[in-house]
């Protein structure tokens, strides 16, 4: 095994452990450290990548995300909470540098746009909800 593969097995096997922490600690994104481990996993083996994927309690925040059909608002909202206090933590660590205060501002910014951007999964949801409905008479005709 190559040094490559063996750093991406480690940074995805502690991104799985930071993700199952995730499902228990409020502040702690769950689904994008699995994203992450499932990418280095793919990239070094496809033992560690099979296994997460078909995971009975780890599968379905990649499954649901990889299939279109997004992630969860507490996910969302966790994300982007640890977003800006990391990157506010970071401004006020830089203390007075403006150009650095800006790029970091820009890219939370873009974060926080993709992350809002990316559809809500809500569980049950189907996906015959993204299909045009027919319309309902007896709706229609209370709307008269």
């Amino acid at each position: 095994m190559d040094i490559r593969k063996a750093v991406l097995i480690f940074t995805g096997t502690v991104c799985v452990g930071l993700g199952v922490l995730g499902i228990f600690l409020p502040l702690m994104p769950t689904t994008v450290f699995l994203l992450m481990a499932a990418y280095c996993y793919s990239k070094s083996s496809d033992r560690f990548h099979t296994w997460l994927l078909n995971n009975r309690w780890l599968g379905s925040y990649i499954k649901t995300y990889k299939s279109g059909q997004g992630i969860s608002v507490r996910q969302k909202a966790t994300s982007i909470a640890i977003l800006w206090a990391s990157i506010g933590f970071s401004i006020w660590m830089i203390n007075g540098k403006l150009w650095v205060t800006l790029l970091l501002a820009a890219i939370a910014i873009a974060i926080t746009i993709h992350l809002l951007w990316i559809k809500t999964y809500r569980p049950g949801q189907s996906d015959e909800a993204d299909e045009p409905q027919q319309p309902d008479p007896v709706r229609a005709a209370a709307e008269l």
